[in-house]
């Protein structure tokens, strides 16, 4: 079977149709070089043909100099609709299915990536998407970059016009199924509910002595107009985070010590923040090694509930190093967001941008997973499906990157591990979206 270099889904067709004997064609998505395994192309195509497979992908490794490293990839899910899921540098693609999926396309073969992202999309949808977890091939390595500098991809401007294709496509394949979620959404009574104060910063914290105490100060030092505390929630540490904590003399902050407790992740922790009776009527995320911008955040976030009367409020930040010095790439503001689309286009990436805040009696009636990595992912999709969300653009709030970072340096599996989950949640929301809507198509039909 012949390799063919994927350039557009064009020239893709007229592969097929010069070939039309063929069921399966096998296609190189990226431009790596490729060493095949002497069994790799009886495998795939035996896995794609007793499955009944639409795409065919598989683990493979990389090759640094002399040294092998083997790069496992993850299960396709309905909610795997990010652009940059991994299938590797290899795909068998159900040839029929293929023509069938770009049968009505228009422009997407002028696409940054040839449409590669829109025939995908259409070619899961009702199909059978097979990765086989053995090694069968090998590539070239070629980005060396750590985790938590490729996970910032997306909202560099350099990427912007690739982005905003991709949303597009993204777009259509959400109306095509059902995806979308309503261009008139919720607006929350927030007076509703009785609060001993008006806001509380959460800080979940474990074993971050060297950050925390900076970050409570940032918290502290804030200029409002209304009454707040800050609420820390210890989960366990024994590195002196405890005593330090102790040490801060400041009737506004409050700390809930978690160790008597069953284990408790990051959203455990938010959790217990937001259903203790010490929270205000916005709780707005702090992480334990980040810091406000200033002393006006805790205003804005507030400032922006009442402005747009949301149930949800987002900032932006800057990335520092541990002294607070800007690094790449500097502000991350997520200026893709828009009021429209803003909402659907968040299935797509990865995250929605800090600092966080919610109104704490719909949070209360949502609550955290209790896991820590997207617990925030979880929530704010959960509020996006119904509620309005406010958004402030201007950087107000700093989020160190350092070596205590739990995503600064991960490996492949901890990566296809996060991933594996946010596409878990993104399955689970597309769902749940989609049902929404048929239940109102079923509502306006009576």
């Amino acid at each position: 079977m012949k390799l063919i270099q994927f350039t557009n889904v064009d020239a893709l067709r007229d592969e097929i149709c010069k070939n039309s004997l063929e069921q399966f064609v096998l296609v190189k998505i990226d431009r790596k070089k490729v060493e095949f395994d002497s069994n790799f192309m009886h495998r795939i195509e035996e896995v794609a043909a007793d499955s009944d497979a639409s795409i065919t992908y598989s683990h493979y490794r990389e090759r640094v100099g002399d040294k092998i490293i083997l790069h496992p990839v993850n299960d396709y899910q309905f909610g795997s609709v990010r652009d940059d899921f991994d299938f590797g540098s290899v795909v068998l693609l159900n040839a029929a299915d293929v023509l069938a999926a770009s049968e009505d396309f228009q422009d997407e073969s002028q696409l940054p990536d040839g449409g590669w992202y829109a025939l995908r999309l259409r070619m899961s949808v009702g199909k059978t998407v097979a990765v086989l977890p053995e090694y069968l091939y090998t590539v070239e390595k070629v980005d060396f970059r750590k985790s938590g500098d490729m996970q910032h991809d997306y909202v560099d401007p350099r990427n912007s016009y690739y982005q905003t294709c991709m949303e597009r496509v993204f777009t259509d394949h959400l109306m095509d199924i059902g995806g979308m979620v309503s261009l008139t959404p919720l607006h929350p009574n927030l007076e509703e509910g009785d609060f001993p104060t008006e806001a509380s910063v959460i800080i979940p914290v474990r074993n971050r002595v060297a950050t925390v105490g900076d970050a409570v100060l940032s918290a502290l030092n804030q200029r409002t107009d209304f009454p707040y505390n800050v609420i820390v929630v210890d989960n366990g540490s024994t590195d002196g985070t405890r005593e330090l904590l102790r040490g801060i003399e400041d009737q506004r902050l409050i700390v809930l010590e978690a160790e008597d407790e069953e284990f408790l992740g990051i959203g455990g922790c938010w959790n217990k923040a937001l259903l203790s009776e010490h929270c205000g009527r916005f709780a707005v995320q702090l992480d334990s090694d980040d810091t406000y911008i200033d002393s006006s955040t805790l205003q804005k976030m507030v400032d922006k509930f009442y402005a747009d009367r949301c149930a949800m409020v987002i900032g932006s930040y800057v990335m520092t190093d541990f002294q607070m010095n800007p690094i790449p790439p500097g502000i991350v503001d997520h200026k893709e967001w828009t009021a429209l689309n803003g909402a659907n286009n968040a299935l797509r990436i990865n995250g929605f941008g800090a600092p966080r805040a919610f109104f704490t009696l719909i949070a209360r009636n949502i609550l955290f997973p209790n896991v820590s990595y997207g617990e925030d992912y979880a929530m704010a999709l959960r509020v996006s499906r119904e509620y309005a969300v406010g958004r402030i653009f201007e950087p107000i709030y700093c989020c160190r990157r350092w070596g205590g970072n739990s995503d600064a340096d991960l490996s492949v599996e901890k990566v296809n591990r996060n991933n594996e989950y946010k596409d878990f949640l993104r399955s689970v929301e597309l769902i749940a979206r989609i049902r929404a809507n048929m239940e109102k198509e079923d509502d306006h039909r009576q």
